[in-house]
């Protein structure tokens, strides 16, 4: 697999300064209430993106695309919230993890959360329980734009989790996202450096204008 420059750039960077990072560029790239089935869980990569529906009579097919998904790639699965039926499961995890998947992000929930843990694949989702999707949901576009906790994600766009959560850098603002990030980063550990040497919190937070990192400048 080739080398993806700003994948590497998006997983040195936490969650939590792409966050602000994402509020001074002015884009909602948070997943809200998506989260890891395991803490310790982390992934970075691009999104094959996947929306999905309640089932037709007859049902159409919960998932045979795995197979179909580029390596280091993140799937990402538009179940619309739901919480009734699940729409990734034990599987689904074990081919991904084969193939070496960067990890899968769902609106919705999953199930089998044993061996994504044993193997050390991340899901992140809104929760886990067991009751199968089959003939409840299935797969209605491919490669499509979804919503993911409130946050729009197109194919291709830049996803990054960790134990605070999810977030989706636009492709056509990733640059712009990642230097300002990048920026923040840099200053936050100026502040600990110097507060380590002895300084006052206000007075490193004021040196390195702190207080106006996450404010959003227009252009």
């Amino acid at each position: 697999m080739a080398q993806d420059r700003n994948v590497e750039r998006a997983a040195r960077l936490d969650t939590a300064t792409l966050s602000d990072a994402l509020d001074r560029v002015g884009i909602v790239g948070q997943c809200y209430r998506i989260e890891g089935r395991d803490p310790s869980f982390t992934m970075a990569g691009r999104a094959f993106t996947m929306l999905c529906g309640p089932a037709a009579k007859p049902p159409g097919t919960v998932g045979d695309y795995i197979d179909d998904v580029p390596e280091g790639h993140v799937v990402v699965i538009d179940n619309g919230g739901r919480e009734d039926a699940t729409i990734w499961g034990d599987i689904l995890t074990e081919i991904a993890h084969r193939r070496g998947l960067a990890g899968t992000v769902i609106d919705g929930i999953s199930r089998d959360v044993a061996l994504c843990r044993t193997l050390g694949y991340p899901v992140f989702s809104k929760g886990h329980w067991m009751r199968t999707g089959k003939d409840r949901v299935q797969v209605e576009q491919m490669n499509c734009t979804v919503n993911i906790g409130g946050a729009r994600v197109a194919a291709g766009d830049l996803m990054r989790g960790d134990p605070d959560g999810v977030v989706v850098l636009p492709r056509e603002h990733e640059e712009a996202v990642l230097d300002a990030a990048e920026e923040i980063a840099a200053a936050e550990d100026h502040i600990r450096e110097a507060c380590r040497g002895g300084m006052r919190l206000d007075e490193a937070r004021r040196r390195f204008k702190y207080h106006s990192l996450q404010t959003r400048r227009e252009g």
